[in-house]
């Protein structure tokens, strides 16, 4: 389908070295980034606000899995750059931004900084208001229109891109700004309808009738006095008020609408829905159970996307194929109970996790020789049966029966 494209007339870029490039743009193939104003709702802030905060909290790690085994954080480089991606943000405070753009907008933009040799240094995230597609010489690149007017153009290669809403187009996703415009329409409405309605109920309206004519300024002079009279806290009679048969004092009510709150409490229900969210998890009162279930749902395919964009972009396809990879890892635990963290101590008797492991669930500093696994000797039976069965033959099967008779009877012991 490529022949089908239009194409640009050759331009010469002034900025790169007086170099003449083909450009090929695809149409219709762009991306707009919304304003920012949504996120001044303290709505959607509240709603997209735990989710953030949780996959900033995902811990990037390099893993290398070769026939001899499996590596954490082999290479340092690799291991700098997802703690402290660039001088001015850590990881934490990279991957919160970057899910807030992801949240707003569909779509998130990282920057590979890549050295002489295309070896990964830094990790930019890029705020934009425009993202476009073009391609120069059959490969595709991103053109970013900033806030300050200015633009930049990168290879595709060169960018983490993260999506969610992945539907009709074939490199961004969806933005969520047609969705939720109505919503917040209708949430902005009620807001001013309830401090329009506050404000009036705190004006008290009268309507003077005078039965004879009157000049303007009479006019004014008489409901000015009658407002210093009866109106003013500093009048004596305030509080009461009395006209003679001139006029005739006739007060209105305010009847201003006041929005159900039912009306009100459903549409926040849509704008919690929408975010795969609820008012559990927006206000922290959730349980242990309900966490995981968000954590399923939102946390979890968003660190899988993560892995494998970060993997793909940081590693070439030779280093990935040589067992090469990008995790972000979520100890779930931590949102445990107390009770489920104390039972994971069985977890350590048998070796699957590491005594430093468990300890940080519970919130302790690691130990000197916690990082290594240690196992109950009532657990290891099996295994020295199994080696006992295998080294019996026609003549020391008596003795070797012996010792497995013991070894069953000692794990009995411990078990009572």
């Amino acid at each position: 389908m490529r022949l089908f494209r239009k194409r640009e007339p050759t331009v010469t870029n002034e900025k790169a070295d007086k170099n003449v490039m083909k450009m090929v743009t695809t149409y219709g193939e762009h991306f707009y980034a919304f304003d920012g104003k949504i996120y001044n709702s303290d709505i959607v802030r509240a709603c997209i606000r735990p989710k953030v905060k949780a996959i900033g909290k995902l811990v990037g790690k390099h893993i290398r899995t070769t026939p001899e085994g499996l590596t954490v954080n082999p290479d340092a480089n690799i291991r700098f750059i997802l703690s402290e991606p660039n001088p001015y943000m850590s990881g934490q405070m990279m991957q919160e931004k970057v899910a807030a753009q992801l949240c707003l907008n569909g779509n998130a933009f990282i920057l590979v900084i890549r050295d002489e040799f295309g070896k990964p240094l830094q990790l930019y995230p890029i705020p934009c208001i425009l993202v476009e597609t073009v391609y120069v010489e059959s490969e595709l690149y991103l053109k970013f229109q900033y806030r300050n007017g200015k633009s930049g153009t990168f290879p595709y290669r060169d960018i983490i891109h993260l999506r969610r809403d992945y539907n009709e187009n074939d490199i961004f996703g969806e933005s969520p700004i047609s969705t939720l415009k109505p919503l917040m329409e209708v949430i902005g409405t009620i807001d001013q309808g309830i401090i329009k309605a506050i404000k009036n109920s705190g004006v008290i309206r009268w309507l003077l009738t005078f039965t004879q004519a009157l000049r303007e300024e009479d006019l004014k002079k008489n409901v000015k006095a009658f407002v210093d009279n009866f109106l003013s806290i500093d009048s004596e009679t305030f509080g009461a008020a009395g006209v003679d048969q001139k006029a005739t004092a006739t007060r209105i009510e305010p009847k201003d609408y006041v929005p159900n709150a039912s009306v009100t409490e459903k549409t926040i229900e849509r704008l919690y829905s929408f975010f795969n969210t609820n008012k559990k998890i927006v206000q922290s009162n959730w349980t242990e159970d309900e966490w995981n279930a968000y954590y399923e749902a939102e946390i979890e395919p968003d660190a899988i996307q993560m892995s494998d964009t970060y993997t793909t972009a940081l590693f070439s396809r030779r280093e990935r194929g040589c067992g090469n990879k990008i995790i972000f890892e979520a100890s779930n635990l931590q949102c445990a109970s107390l009770q489920s963290k104390l039972a994971m101590v069985q977890m350590v008797d048998r070796g699957a996790l590491t005594p430093n492991e468990w300890r940080g669930l519970l919130g302790l500093a690691p130990l000197e020789g916690g990082d290594v696994p240690i196992r109950r000797l009532d657990t290891q039976v099996v295994n020295m049966i199994n080696d006992t069965l295998n080294k019996m033959n026609s003549e020391n099967y008596v003795v070797m029966a012996g010792l497995i008779s013991k070894m069953l009877l000692t794990a009995e012991r411990r078990e009572t």
